[in-house]
């Protein structure tokens, strides 16, 4: 009897600790469900990245879903201004008296007060590290006269780069107010944007300062990029973000002969916008190494005919380099062919264009380079050319 009691007891403790069990097995589980379909987070909405010297696109999805950059729309602010520099209209040591406007623009800012006076470096400084959207504002006035002139000169600067999907209506970048309209752009044509801006070397300069000081050092600059300092090449472009569309980053990154651009829109998280776009450069600088195709200079082993000069035949030459993108594990089949006239009339002028490398991967044209006169070579004198034309070798 006593020994049934036992067993008694010791099924009724089981039973309980499995119920407990259990019981604690869906608690836990109603905390922490798992997130599926639209509540599982994405990384981004749209990204693109290329390689920055020819534009090849190495990786993307939505390239050219319409959005808004928030505070990268400063970059083509800096475009513009990079373009009248360019032109001498204005320069970096112009004096910028900040308006009562300027003064007033909130969000990201350095506290700029109406009356006060910068140089426009110092003011673009602040823009590309900072993201001050006040220094933006005080640029834009100085350089085309007045806030809506600016964004006029920013739509015209689109277009002629063939920035189809993009559209500017502030200087800053901040949410629109109400009745005012969204600024839009795409993955796609900030990339473009980034490639022109990094034919200037100043633009680098400035958005590879990790922080810097402003006001004769009362202020301090930091740059809203983090990626700097934190993947290796990373020296530029733009961060932007305001909560309707997210985080956004315009980055790149060089490595030897290597640079990428890497556009990433709509991150839920400034943490998980970086991350990611630092895993996409990374994938890009590991499975790609850049190929010389042409070489400046290089010698085209092909005679050319020279009519009427001097001297009866010579050899073009290579007018630039040619560099390509190849992915490391794949041998794509790439061809040079030579386009050259048999003879050319005339005198032939150093640097005259004599035809072309016609560069192709697998068939399909990838680019072009010219084949240039390495020398001058005058014209033969009248009685050699004379000669000449009877079929006589002289």
């Amino acid at each position: 009897m006593k020994k049934l009691f036992v067993l008694f007891i010791v099924l009724s403790l089981c039973l309980i600790s499995h119920t407990a069990q259990a019981a604690a097995r869906n608690a836990a589980g109603k905390k922490a469900p798992v997130r599926q379909g639209k509540e599982a987070e994405h990384p981004c909405k749209s990204f693109i990245v290329v390689e920055a010297r020819g534009g090849k696109m190495i990786d993307g999805s939505n390239i050219n879903e319409r959005r808004a950059p928030a505070s990268i729309t400063k970059l083509m602010v800096a475009y513009v201004v990079m373009g009248k520099l360019a032109t001498g209209g204005i320069k970096l040591t112009d004096k910028v008296t900040v308006s009562r406007e300027a003064s007033k623009i909130g969000g990201s800012q350095v506290y700029l007060k109406e009356g006060e006076v910068f140089t426009l470096e110092d003011l673009m400084k602040a823009m590309m590290v900072a993201s001050a959207n006040d220094a933006a504002y005080a640029i834009s006035e100085y350089v085309a006269g007045s806030k809506d002139e600016m964004v006029n000169l920013m739509n015209a600067q689109a277009k002629a780069l063939g920035l189809a999907a993009t559209e500017f209506h502030s200087v800053h970048g901040l949410p629109p107010a109400k009745g005012e309209k969204e600024d839009q752009t795409t993955c796609s044509d900030l990339a473009v944007l980034a490639r022109e801006l990094l034919k200037n070397p100043r633009i680098l300069e400035w958005t590879s300062i990790q922080r810097d000081t402003f006001r004769d050092g009362k202020f301090v600059l930091t740059n809203t990029n983090k990626l700097l300092g934190k993947f290796a090449g990373t020296n530029g472009l733009k961060t932007g973000y305001y909560s309707q569309t997210g985080f956004n980053i315009v980055a790149t990154a060089e490595r030897g002969d290597m640079r990428f651009i890497a556009v990433v829109m709509g991150s839920p998280t400034g943490k998980i916008r970086d991350s990611f776009t630092m895993e996409r450069l990374q994938k890009a600088f590991s499975q790609y190494k850049m190929m010389n195709v042409v070489k400046k200079g290089e010698v085209i082993d092909q005679d050319i005919f020279l009519v009427d000069g001097k001297y009866r035949k010579m050899k073009g030459v290579t007018e630039k380099s040619f560099l390509y993108p190849m992915e490391v594990d794949k041998k794509g089949a790439i061809t040079r062919e030579i386009l050259l006239p048999e003879r050319i009339k005339g005198e032939i002028k150093e640097g005259q264009r004599l035809g072309e490398v016609v560069i192709k991967l697998n068939g399909q044209m990838i680019g072009k380079v010219n084949i240039v006169s390495p020398v001058y070579v005058p014209k033969a004198n009248l009685f050699t050319r004379f000669i000449r034309r009877l079929g006589l070798n002289i």
